[in-house]
């Protein structure tokens, strides 16, 4: 239970922390933080995050990631479910705050988007559902590979951390644009919960496409990072 209290928190700061950034920071009047601002603040939830509970549940925050650690042969099978609700739930009272928050401003419309994903014309930048498809899929491919690189034995020691949030801050600086980025099923669960109407409709794509991604990362790494010659 332990472990699954602090998925459910570190989700919960994630959301709060990387979709509270584009709500409440990202355009506010002059000094919004703009897309730079908010992807290093979800590279930040992850950091801080991993050092925080790391230790204790290995800091998934991330169905894909639980999955992709499963197929990589680092997590076990009967603990997917588990973790899996502990996230989402973590996700959704997290967007349940922001909500509360969000709507003591003036002028709060949560259908503007809310940091939910989307693609076509919910996509910050009108990309099509395939393009939007192929970003999820591609980049949580790249975010598993970086995880299991970092995470492994071989590598430097007390460093993966750096190296994660770093990577989810990249990611987020490339694909903003296209999806509003996700590579986390629970992340997007969370705040479309709230929007409804077509944040829920899109929803199946942020669940599909990381999931999928995330096992081709750990696929990839199982290859290259073997150390079998």
């Amino acid at each position: 239970m332990k472990q699954y209290g602090a998925e459910f928190l570190g989700t919960f700061w994630l959301v709060l922390g990387g979709c509270g950034s584009a709500v409440l920071a990202a355009t506010f009047p002059e000094v919004g933080i703009g897309l730079v601002g908010v992807s290093l603040a979800f590279g930040l939830t992850v950091l801080t995050m991993a050092f925080a509970i790391g230790h204790i549940s290995g800091c998934h925050l991330n169905p894909a990631v639980s999955i992709g650690l499963w197929a990589g042969g680092r997590f076990p099978a009967a603990q997917l479910v588990p973790y899996i609700v502990a996230q989402v739930l973590g996700a959704v009272a997290a967007g349940g705050v922001l909500y509360l928050i969000a709507s003591g401003a003036p002028g709060f419309d949560v259908s503007k988007g809310f940091a939910s994903n989307g693609f076509g014309a919910h996509s910050p930048g009108g990309y099509s559902l395939f393009a939007a498809l192929l970003t999820e899929v591609v980049m949580t491919m790249f975010f598993l590979l970086v995880i299991l690189g970092a995470t492994d034995k071989r590598a430097p020691a007390g460093f993966a951390p750096i190296a994660i949030g770093l990577a989810l801050t990249l990611i987020h600086l490339v694909s903003i644009p296209v999806t509003n980025t996700s590579v986390n099923p629970a992340r997007s669960t969370g705040v479309a919960l709230y929007v409804g109407d077509w944040a829920v409709a899109q929803l199946w794509l942020f669940w599909l496409a990381p999931i999928v991604g995330g096992v081709i990362g750990a696929f990839a790494y199982r290859f290259i990072g073997s150390e079998e010659r």
